[in-house]
């Protein structure tokens, strides 16, 4: 029976690292997180994967680690696509940041650490995205307290 072959090369360049890979809905990989910058650099030069379509997370509160960055790629030339999961955690889960790769990854990853609280090391300014800077915690982190008071920002003189 003959393997994916876009599974196999990742398989064949990253076997240590690799924790899992399939072909469910969606060519999916799951690598450890010390090798996604070299794998995401690997998928863009080698592979043709040229646009990072989305990133985010996943938070799955009482498994460990507990959560998940989840990248999409897209490889324009024959229309591939792939999932990269990441599993991340810790007290400060942190993982490498694609910036250096793909620009737009500026943006998702701001987004990721604002909602999640995931830090991603080498990013050129990560800083909340979507809250204001004195908003306290994560919402959607699962053990955000829904009735949390934030504090309230006046008008500044």
């Amino acid at each position: 029976m003959s393997e994916n072959p876009l599974l196999e090369r990742i398989r064949d360049e990253f076997g240590d690292s690799l924790i899992s890979a399939h072909q469910l809905d969606q060519d999916t990989v799951v690598i450890s997180r010390g090798a996604i910058l070299e794998l995401a650099r690997f998928l863009k030069e080698q592979l043709g994967f040229e646009v990072l379509m989305d990133l985010t997370a996943v938070d799955y509160f009482k498994r460990r680690p507990r959560f998940e960055v989840v990248y999409h790629f897209l490889a324009m030339r024959g229309r591939k696509r792939l999932r990269v999961k990441v599993p991340v955690g810790g007290m400060e889960p942190k993982v490498d940041s694609l910036t250096p790769l793909w620009p737009n990854a500026n943006w998702f990853e701001r987004e990721v650490f604002d909602m999640f609280g995931i830090r991603f090391e080498g990013h050129p300014d990560l800083r909340r995205l979507l809250l204001y800077p004195e908003f306290e915690g994560h919402p959607l982190r699962k053990d955000y307290p829904v009735d949390k008071r934030q504090p309230l920002i006046g008008p500044q003189d």
